[in-house]
């Protein structure tokens, strides 16, 4: 899976995850810190990735431009790093559903902290 995390999403997540993702990047590893949105929607969708973010920007960008690149946007407020992995790993068979589907640009995960 070819991931690019928002800077929302600390680029220790890399560390976090297991080979599987080895081709996922994120906005700070690809020098695109002060990058607008749309830049980074433009980025995505140029190499391929999947856009992974904490806020409601690219849903919003997806639904006035459609997809690809497709977004998996987690709604979970402020959790550790390892968190967010853990979630990207519980969800992995419907990441990998949503990704093979090309009625769907958006994947949103909710989940309130316990």
């Amino acid at each position: 899976m070819r991931f690019l995390f928002d800077q929302n999403i600390s680029h220790r997540i890399l560390k976090c995850l297991p080979e599987n993702y080895s081709d996922s990047t994120t906005v700070k590893k690809e020098g695109l810190i002060n990058a607008t949105d749309i830049e980074l929607w433009e980025y995505a969708k140029t190499k391929a990735y999947i856009i992974v973010t904490q806020d409601s920007d690219f849903n919003d960008l997806n639904s006035l431009y459609g997809f690809p690149p497709k977004i998996i946007w987690i709604r979970t407020g402020n959790i550790k790093t390892q968190s967010i992995a853990d979630i990207l790993l519980d969800y992995h068979v419907e990441i990998s559903m949503f990704i093979s589907d090309d009625n769907y640009g958006c994947f949103e995960i909710f989940k309130i902290k316990p």
